[in-house]
């Protein structure tokens, strides 16, 4: 960002929001919403504009908490811009593709000046859930508080908000001199925990700048924020497995500290009702059917409490909409696990202006001029960059997918109808190459199997390797005993295409009734690594076996330990049919590591939309 760039985003942005809150309240006022509820709904879109307010109001008229006078709960963050957000992105991006969600994710790249802060003596709130034919209302009371003790702050009525945004641009306006040009941003790493750490010298301005504006928030907001002081620092990854270290490390050290970056101090806002609630993000609309369901669109963000879903019907949850407010049932495979920051408000920020004194400096350093934009020859490597040259070599990969349903039931009397679909032909349009392929022995998943080569064009050149050592656990089988099983030589006669040369990794006679859960994951744990060793070639090995697989292979192929049965039965119960998990050789680090299938599951009736990080990573 030029210096004259970031002087105009600094006074765009400060005039962007520096409309009252009289004047944006004086049209609300003058539609008839009463002034307590005209004030909420200003808070809750971050004061921005008269129009998001009003249309707030809309989506929540229907709210059953929106008369009651719950305040924000509110937190001031140091955010970086430009360069160095755009590669903090890209690390984000790609940690979450190599490695899996961790606790990181969860929020953007920050610093953190003064956390969210909890109630002490003052405004608190019961809930009081009445049950009925309808879905449970909440109604949230006011009570009054006794002091729980020290650390227990009051938070920031709604109209006392304002105050919090003077106090910033005050507190601002005077260490923006005293603010450094640039911030030292130094690498650590832990095998839990992976980001940057500030240069105490700088630290201790930063501090001194959260103990102000909280001093200064207790003394005239009646708003005690509680500032950070322990060691500054930038989390780029937080609570991931220990064998993900070095890869996290590597993708880290694509990303040049001393990027030209912009720094802003933002308050941001989120509702202290649902502080440990999780958060889903619905993925198509849903129409409710019955009284007690809830209306969503595609995008919407819902507030799931978890110790409320033990009695709620299998495949269903019960949420609260944070775009309404109303609660009910919706069903889960519409949904998705989404962010907590996602729910978060942003309302007023301090961008620090320090690009005269910062760039004066950095226009000093060797550069190269690469498509007619100078950069440091330091930052040349991106982590786009370096992993464009890790992917320039096909790797080879295993796609496990479970068996189909049988048609009829997941769609219904017109199947025949709706089967022949553009989204049938996924993997051929993402050009899959698969090279061999192997399924358990169940009929259900050599007739997956045979469709799905079929869909590739591949049947007359690829045939399927039947592999006794795939299939599922054994003592989930109702009868007892191990089924009968087609023979390889009754398949082919029934005109499936069979590798009648191929001679199982695990003998039929071996399967064994009632197996021990220790003795199925070393079963496969054997089979999916002798499979890999077999297959030599570069493309994909489409594994097709059952829901216990998809779980049992790949953590075993990408060196994840087996979780407890308790837990796998759990994880497995909520793998859809036709559910795919991908694994990705990584050559020069030999091993496997789990990335995204080159396909989504197929989502349709009662088949649920599968998301293979949280079902099949996250412990």
């Amino acid at each position: 960002m030029a210096v004259a760039e970031a002087q105009l985003y600094a006074k765009v942005s400060s005039k962007h929001r520096g409309r009252s809150t009289a004047a944006l309240l004086e049209p609300l006022l003058a539609k008839g919403f009463p002034a307590h509820i005209a004030q909420k709904a200003l808070v809750a879109t971050g004061q921005k504009t008269t129009e998001d307010a009003v249309k707030w109001l809309h989506s929540h008229c229907n709210d059953p908490s929106l008369d009651d006078p719950i305040p924000q709960e509110y937190a001031l963050y140091l955010c970086p811009t430009g360069r160095l957000h755009g590669r903090l992105q890209d690390f984000w991006k790609e940690s979450k593709r190599q490695c899996g969600k961790n606790r990181a994710h969860e929020v953007f790249p920050h610093v953190t000046l003064c956390d969210f802060f909890p109630v002490r003596k003052g405004l608190a709130f019961s809930r009081v859930v009445f049950g009925g034919t309808g879905p449970p209302a909440v109604v949230w009371h006011q009570n009054l508080l006794v002091d729980p003790g020290p650390g227990m702050l009051p938070k920031c009525e709604d109209q006392k908000v304002e105050l919090l945004y003077d106090i910033l641009k005050r507190v601002g306006d005077s260490f923006s001199r005293r603010f450094p040009p640039s911030i030292s941003l130094t690498l650590h790493a832990s095998a839990s925990y992976l980001g940057f750490f500030i240069d105490d010298s700088q630290a201790n301005v930063l501090k001194e700048f959260a103990v102000a504006f909280s001093s200064e928030a207790s003394a005239l907001a009646d708003c005690h924020v509680k500032p950070s002081l322990k060691q500054f620092h930038l989390t780029l990854a937080h609570r991931f497995y220990p064998h993900h270290q070095k890869t996290l490390e590597q993708l880290a050290k694509c990303i040049n500290p001393g990027e030209p970056c912009q720094w802003v101090a933002a308050l941001y806002s989120r509702d202290m009702r649902f502080v440990h609630y999780q958060r889903l993000r619905a993925l198509f609309q849903y129409k409710p059917q019955n009284i007690d369901e809830l209306m969503i669109n595609a995008g919407d963000l819902i507030y799931v409490d978890p110790t409320q879903q033990s009695d709620v019907s299998e495949g269903w949850v019960i949420g609260t909409s944070h775009r309404t407010g109303c609660r009910g049932f919706l069903p889960e495979n519409y949904t998705e696990k989404a962010h907590e920051s996602d729910t978060w408000v942003r309302h007023r920020e301090y961008v620090f202006d320090t690009a005269s004194r910062s760039f004066t400096k950095t226009e000093k350093k060797p550069s190269e001029k690469l498509n007619g934009e100078a950069h440091n020859l330091s930052t040349s490597r991106s982590v786009t960059n370096v992993l464009s040259l890790q992917n320039a070599a096909l790797r080879r990969g295993v796609l496990v997918m479970r068996h189909g349903e049988r048609v009829d039931q997941v769609f219904g009397k017109s199947w025949l109808q709706q089967c022949l679909t553009a989204d049938g032909e996924a993997l051929l349009d993402q050009e899959v190459t698969v090279s061999y392929v192997y399924s358990s022995p169940a009929l259900r998943c050599v007739q997956t199997a045979q469709h799905v080569l079929q869909g590739l064009k591949l049947n007359q050149k690829v045939r399927i390797r039947v592999e006794p050592g795939l299939f599922g656990w054994t003592k989930w089988e109702a009868s007892r005993a191990i089924p009968t099983f087609m023979t390889v030589a009754e398949l082919v006669e029934a005109s499936y295409d069979i590798d009648t040369s191929y001679r199982g990794i695990f003998q039929l006679s071996s399967l064994v009734p009632l197996e021990s859960y220790d003795d199925y994951v070393s079963r496969s744990s054997a089979v999916i690594k002798q499979i890999t060793a077999a297959c030599p070639s570069k493309g994909v090995i489409l594994i097709v076996g059952h829901g216990s697989s998809l779980a049992s292979l790949t953590r075993a192929l990408a060196g994840l330990p087996s979780r407890d049965s308790g837990d796998f039965a759990q994880m497995v119960s909520k793998i859809p049919s036709l559910g795919m998990c991908f694994c990705e050789e990584q050559k020069e680090e030999n091993k496997w590591q789990m990335v995204n299938p080159p396909v989504k599951t197929l989502t349709h009736g009662a088949n649920t939309a599968f998301n293979w990080r949280n079902t099949i990573l996250e412990d």
